[in-house]
Protein backbone atom coordinates (compact mmCIF):
# COMPACT_ATOMS: atom_id res chain seq x y z
CA UNK A 1 0.00 0.00 0.00
CA UNK A 2 1.28 3.56 -0.80
CA UNK A 3 0.28 6.63 1.06
CA UNK A 4 1.23 10.00 -0.15
CA UNK A 5 1.11 13.05 2.52
CA UNK A 6 2.66 15.51 0.06
CA UNK A 7 0.43 18.92 0.29
CA UNK A 8 1.67 19.60 -3.46
CA UNK A 9 -0.44 18.80 -6.07
CA UNK A 10 2.18 17.91 -8.03
CA UNK A 11 5.75 17.23 -6.07
CA UNK A 12 9.12 16.69 -7.53
CA UNK A 13 9.35 13.51 -7.98
CA UNK A 14 13.27 13.98 -6.93
CA UNK A 15 12.61 15.58 -4.09
CA UNK A 16 10.07 13.15 -2.49
CA UNK A 17 11.43 11.18 0.88
CA UNK A 18 9.82 8.19 0.90
CA UNK A 19 9.54 5.85 4.22
CA UNK A 20 10.20 2.09 3.30
CA UNK A 21 10.78 -1.61 4.42
CA UNK A 22 14.80 -1.99 2.61
CA UNK A 23 16.33 -5.13 2.66
CA UNK A 24 17.83 -4.38 5.77
CA UNK A 25 16.00 -1.83 8.56
CA UNK A 26 13.49 1.16 8.00
CA UNK A 27 14.71 3.49 5.39
CA UNK A 28 13.95 6.98 4.35
CA UNK A 29 15.11 7.14 0.84
CA UNK A 30 15.13 9.85 -1.70
CA UNK A 31 17.07 11.44 -4.57
CA UNK A 32 17.53 14.66 -2.48
CA UNK A 33 20.41 14.07 0.10
CA UNK A 34 19.59 17.53 1.61
CA UNK A 35 16.34 17.06 2.24
CA UNK A 36 17.12 13.92 4.42
CA UNK A 37 19.69 15.79 6.07
CA UNK A 38 17.18 18.69 7.17
CA UNK A 39 14.83 15.77 8.26
CA UNK A 40 17.73 13.64 10.29
CA UNK A 41 19.19 16.69 11.71
CA UNK A 42 23.00 15.79 11.08
CA UNK A 43 26.18 16.86 10.09
CA UNK A 44 26.73 18.31 5.86
CA UNK A 45 29.77 16.53 6.10
CA UNK A 46 28.10 13.58 7.09
CA UNK A 47 27.58 11.54 3.47
CA UNK A 48 24.51 9.48 2.77
CA UNK A 49 24.65 6.13 1.13
CA UNK A 50 23.75 5.50 -1.86
CA UNK A 51 21.61 2.51 -2.97
CA UNK A 52 21.46 1.12 -6.68
CA UNK A 53 18.85 -1.35 -7.74
CA UNK A 54 21.45 -2.85 -9.92
CA UNK A 55 25.31 -3.66 -9.78
CA UNK A 56 25.33 -2.29 -13.84
CA UNK A 57 24.00 1.25 -12.93
CA UNK A 58 26.44 1.82 -10.29
CA UNK A 59 29.58 1.01 -12.50
CA UNK A 60 28.51 3.68 -14.80
CA UNK A 61 29.05 5.81 -11.85
CA UNK A 62 31.92 4.02 -10.04
CA UNK A 63 34.88 2.73 -10.52
CA UNK A 64 35.08 -0.54 -8.45
CA UNK A 65 38.89 -1.99 -8.18
CA UNK A 66 38.76 -5.32 -10.52
CA UNK A 67 39.99 -7.48 -7.92
CA UNK A 68 36.35 -6.29 -5.58
CA UNK A 69 34.22 -6.63 -8.53
CA UNK A 70 32.39 -9.87 -7.73
CA UNK A 71 32.05 -9.54 -3.96
CA UNK A 72 29.97 -6.33 -4.34
CA UNK A 73 28.29 -8.05 -7.38
CA UNK A 74 27.15 -10.70 -5.21
CA UNK A 75 26.81 -9.45 -1.73
CA UNK A 76 23.74 -8.90 0.21
CA UNK A 77 23.03 -6.69 2.68
CA UNK A 78 26.53 -5.12 2.73
CA UNK A 79 27.71 -1.74 2.26
CA UNK A 80 30.89 -0.99 0.46
CA UNK A 81 32.88 2.80 0.54
CA UNK A 82 35.32 3.18 -2.44
CA UNK A 83 36.97 6.54 -2.23
CA UNK A 84 35.14 7.92 0.41
CA UNK A 85 31.50 7.08 -1.19
CA UNK A 86 29.10 4.77 0.57
CA UNK A 87 26.68 2.42 -1.36
CA UNK A 88 24.69 -0.86 -1.75
CA UNK A 89 23.24 -2.96 -4.25
CA UNK A 90 20.25 -3.73 -3.12
CA UNK A 91 16.87 -5.09 -5.16
CA UNK A 92 13.50 -3.19 -4.02
CA UNK A 93 12.64 -5.18 -1.34
CA UNK A 94 8.90 -3.78 -1.68
CA UNK A 95 7.27 -4.23 -5.13
CA UNK A 96 5.85 -0.71 -5.35
CA UNK A 97 5.50 1.79 -8.49
CA UNK A 98 6.68 4.32 -6.68
CA UNK A 99 10.23 2.46 -5.78
CA UNK A 100 10.65 1.03 -9.41
CA UNK A 101 11.11 4.93 -11.48
CA UNK A 102 14.65 5.29 -9.63
CA UNK A 103 17.48 3.80 -10.48
CA UNK A 104 19.64 5.12 -7.27
CA UNK A 105 18.35 6.53 -3.82
CA UNK A 106 20.10 8.27 -0.84
CA UNK A 107 19.15 6.19 2.19
CA UNK A 108 19.03 6.62 5.43
CA UNK A 109 17.59 4.75 8.62
CA UNK A 110 13.77 6.25 9.29
CA UNK A 111 14.72 7.54 12.82
CA UNK A 112 16.01 10.21 14.49
CA UNK A 113 19.65 10.70 15.16
CA UNK A 114 20.87 8.70 17.44
CA UNK A 115 17.61 7.51 18.34
CA UNK A 116 15.49 4.78 17.66
CA UNK A 117 12.77 3.99 15.14
CA UNK A 118 9.44 5.46 16.00
CA UNK A 119 6.68 5.11 13.67
CA UNK A 120 5.00 8.74 14.21
CA UNK A 121 8.37 10.75 13.58
CA UNK A 122 8.53 8.92 10.30
CA UNK A 123 5.06 9.11 9.44
CA UNK A 124 5.06 12.81 9.93
CA UNK A 125 8.63 13.36 8.10
CA UNK A 126 8.16 11.09 4.69
CA UNK A 127 5.95 12.15 1.65
CA UNK A 128 5.07 8.75 0.91
CA UNK A 129 4.79 5.74 2.90
CA UNK A 130 4.92 2.21 1.35
CA UNK A 131 3.63 -0.76 3.20
CA UNK A 132 3.52 -4.30 2.32
CA UNK A 133 1.86 -7.53 4.40
CA UNK A 134 5.02 -6.95 6.60
CA UNK A 135 4.54 -4.25 8.91
CA UNK A 136 7.72 -1.63 9.31
CA UNK A 137 10.15 -2.67 11.92
CA UNK A 138 14.02 -1.82 12.54
CA UNK A 139 16.12 -4.63 11.65
CA UNK A 140 20.11 -4.96 11.91
CA UNK A 141 21.65 -2.71 9.64
CA UNK A 142 23.88 -3.62 7.11
CA UNK A 143 27.21 -4.68 7.27
CA UNK A 144 29.90 -2.24 6.24
CA UNK A 145 33.24 -2.44 4.14
CA UNK A 146 35.94 0.02 2.94
CA UNK A 147 37.56 -2.11 -0.07
CA UNK A 148 40.77 -1.27 -2.68
CA UNK A 149 42.56 -2.77 -4.94
CA UNK A 150 44.06 -4.86 -2.35
CA UNK A 151 42.23 -4.86 0.77
CA UNK A 152 38.85 -4.84 2.61
CA UNK A 153 39.01 -3.93 5.96
CA UNK A 154 35.60 -4.52 8.20
CA UNK A 155 34.51 -1.00 9.89
CA UNK A 156 30.81 -2.05 10.99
Amino acid sequence: MVRCNSTSRLPSINSLVILAQTDTTVGLLSQDANKLQTIKQRPALKPFIKVYKKFQTLSYELRIPKEQKNRVRRAKKTTFIVKNMAFRVAEDSANSSQLRKYLWNYSTSANESGKKFQNAFCEEKADIIIETEVPLHEGNSSVLYKINRKKRVRLR
